[in-house]
């Protein structure tokens, strides 16, 4: 994935939680850019602080139009070594990391992302995962899954011309746990 601006030395972080920063890649003026933002979709209507009572969205539902003009214009991709789904009873919970299957370094998670200001005028931008129906092998783990865009999608994604026909369940091929 080529990148405009600042070389940058990423360096790696397990277990990224909601609220944290998160390095997210969109479409800029000269090119692809990378971004931090925070994870957890902060609604741009939003009106009031602290920020740990704002309401933010972790995942966005690919078949739910809550994002729609996000969707149309601020979409990115959420580069990750890949992704943890917890399966168990609480208390004995375990869990089950997928990663790239082919020899990409990264998984390309399809993301929204949307810029907030507080009354006062200060800055954040936010993003969230877009997820789907699990695939087959998915299902087992989780009523939900990233939607994970091959090489041939990113562009397309990032520049607003793939529509929804491209949020659809990884195949096996393409992740492994």
């Amino acid at each position: 994935m080529s990148i405009i601006g600042p070389r940058r030395n990423l360096r790696a972080r397990y277990n990224i939680a909601p609220t944290t920063t998160v390095e997210a890649v969109r479409k800029g003026e000269e090119g692809r850019e990378i971004v931090p933002m925070r994870w957890g979709l902060v609604p741009v209507w939003l009106k009031k602080k602290p920020l740990k009572s704002v309401p933010a969205t972790f995942n966005a539902r690919a078949e739910t139009p809550m994002f729609r003009d996000a969707f149309k214009k601020r979409r990115c991709i959420i580069p990750a070594s890949g992704f943890y789904e917890w399966t168990g009873e609480k208390g004995d919970k375990q869990p089950h990391l997928f990663t790239a299957a082919d020899d990409a370094p990264v998984l390309a998670i399809a993301g929204l992302w949307d810029r907030w200001r507080d009354p006062e005028g200060e800055e954040m931008l936010s993003c969230t995962m877009v997820v789907t129906e699990p695939s087959d092998w998915m299902g087992p783990y989780h009523d939900r899954m990233p939607v994970i865009l091959d090489g041939k999608q990113i562009d397309a994604w990032l520049d607003g011309s793939a529509g929804t026909e491209i949020l659809k369940p990884a195949e096996s091929s393409h992740v492994t746990a």
